[in-house]
C-alpha cells in the first residue's frame, strides 16, 4: 500500500491555493492587456512607444489596489456566498463609487506622469471620458468579481468536502470500533461454552483448551491497534481459533489450507476470519454426527483479493447469517463500499460457502 502525503484542506492552505491561483490569472490578464496596448500602438505611429505602457500600467496599478480591497471584503461576505443573488449584490452597491475613484485614479497619475515628462496629455472631453471609462470598469469589474465569486465559492466547496469527508470517516470508525467490539464478546461466549462443555468429561483438554484461548485473546489484542493487517497475521489467529475447535471436535472435522504464496502479503480488516470460521464451524461441524471437512483458501484474482470458507459433510437444515456474518458483510462496505463484499451461499444440506473479496491492497514492509 502507497504511502500518499495528506493533502492539507486547512483554511490557511485553501486560502494560499486560492490566492497563488488568483496572482497568476492577475498576471496572465495584464500581460494580455500589455501585449495588445503595444500591438494597437504599431498601427498609430502618432503615439509614442511609451504611452500604452502607461496607460495600461496606471489602469494596473489602480485594479490592484481594487483587487486587494475587494479581496478584503469579499473574506467579511463569504457567509453569502450559498446565495449568489445576495453576494454579488452586497457587491454591487459599491461600484458606482469605485468606477469614480478608479478612473479619477488613473486620469491624475497619467496627467502627473505626462506633466513631469514635459508632454500634454490629450484625451476625448471629460463628458466622453467619464461614459466610456465608466462602461469599461464596469466590465472589467464585474468580470473579476465573477471570478472572485467562483474561486471563493470553489474554496468553501473543498472546505465543507474536507469536513464531510472527516466527519464520514469518524462516523465509519465508530462503526467499525463498535462492530469490533461485538465480534470479542460473541466469540468468548463460545469458547467458554466450549471449554465447560469438555470440563465434565477431560479436564486435561478443558485446560489445555483454555491455554489456547488465552493465546487468541492475547493476539487479538496486539492486532486490535489496527485497521489493516495482513492476510498472514489474520490466519495466525485464524488457525488458533482451528486448534480451539479441533479440540473440542476431535476426529470430526479435517481442515484444508490452501494459500496463495502472495495472498499472504494482502492486507485484510483485522478479524474477519475468525467470524467466518466460526460459522463454518457451526453449521459444517457442530451440527453434524459425520466427518466434516472445512477448507480455507485465498488467492489474487486481477485487482481483488478472493478469500473462500467452505463446509461439507452434513449442514445444519437451516444455515443463515448469525452475528458474525452480519458484521463481516457490514464492515467490508464500510471499509470498501461496493467493491467489498460477502457471499454466503449452501445448498442446505452438503455443502456450503462464504466468499469475501476486498481490493488489493500490500504491506510494504
Amino acid at each position: 500500500m502507497r504511502n500518499v502525503p495528506p493533502l492539507d484542506f486547512s483554511d490557511a492552505a485553501t486560502e494560499r491555493r486560492k490566492r497563488r491561483l488568483l496572482a497568476v490569472l492577475w498576471a496572465c490578464f495584464w500581460l494580455l492587456m500589455f501585449a495588445i496596448a503595444v500591438q494597437d500602438r504599431l498601427h498609430e505611429p502618432s503615439i509614442l512607444w511609451w504611452e500604452p505602457l502607461l496607460w495600461e500600467g496606471t489602469s494596473a496599478l489602480a485594479a490592484t489596489v481594487w483587487l486587494v480591497a475587494q479581496l478584503r471584503y469579499a473574506r467579511d461576505a463569504k457567509g453569502l456566498l450559498e446565495q449568489p443573488f445576495r453576494w454579488f449584490l452586497r457587491h454591487l452597491k459599491w461600484f458606482p463609487l469605485v468606477a469614480l475613484l478608479f478612473i479619477t485614479a488613473i486620469y491624475t497619475m497619467r496627467h502627473a506622469a505626462y506633466a513631469a515628462l514635459g508632454v500634454e496629455y490629450e484625451h476625448q472631453s471629460w463628458g466622453f471620458v467619464l461614459v466610456q471609462e465608466t462602461v469599461k470598469v464596469w466590465l472589467f469589474l464585474g468580470l473579476w468579481l465573477g471570478i472572485i465569486f467562483g474561486l471563493e465559492s470553489f474554496a468553501l466547496w473543498q472546505e465543507q468536502r474536507h469536513r464531510l469527508a472527516t466527519l464520514q470517516k469518524s462516523l465509519v470508525e465508530a462503526q467499525l470500533g463498535q462492530l469490533r467490539a461485538q465480534l470479542r464478546p460473541h466469540f468468548l461466549f463460545n469458547a467458554l461454552n466450549t471449554i465447560s462443555s469438555l470440563m465434565q468429561v477431560d479436564v486435561a483438554r478443558a485446560d489445555r483448551l483454555l491455554t489456547q484461548v488465552a493465546e487468541l485473546l492475547r493476539a487479538s489484542l496486539r492486532m486490535d491497534r489496527q485497521e489493516l493487517a495482513p492476510l498472514e497475521e489474520e490466519l495466525h489467529l485464524a488457525r488458533l481459533y482451528a486448534r480451539i475447535m479441533e479440540e473440542r471436535f476431535a476426529e470430526r472435522v479435517t481442515l484444508e489450507w490452501r494459500i496463495e504464496e502472495a495472498a499472504a502479503n494482502a492486507l485484510v480488516p483485522t478479524m474477519i476470519l475468525q467470524p467466518l470460521l466460526e460459522n463454518a464451524f457451526k453449521h459444517g461441524v457442530e451440527w453434524t454426527t459425520v466427518p466434516a471437512r472445512i477448507e480455507v483458501a485465498a488467492e489474487r484474482a486481477r485487482d481483488m483479493l478472493v478469500i473462500r470458507i467452505a463446509n461439507s459433510g452434513e449442514i445444519s437444515p437451516k444455515p443463515g447469517e448469525g452475528v458474525g456474518l452480519r458484521n463481516c458483510r457490514t464492515r467490508l462496505q464500510a471499509y470498501f463500499g461496493e467493491r467489498g463484499g460477502l457471499e454466503f451461499t449452501s445448498d442446505g444440506r452438503t455443502t456450503a460457502e462464504v466468499r469475501i473479496q476486498i481490493p488489493w491492497q500490500e504491506r510494504t514492509a
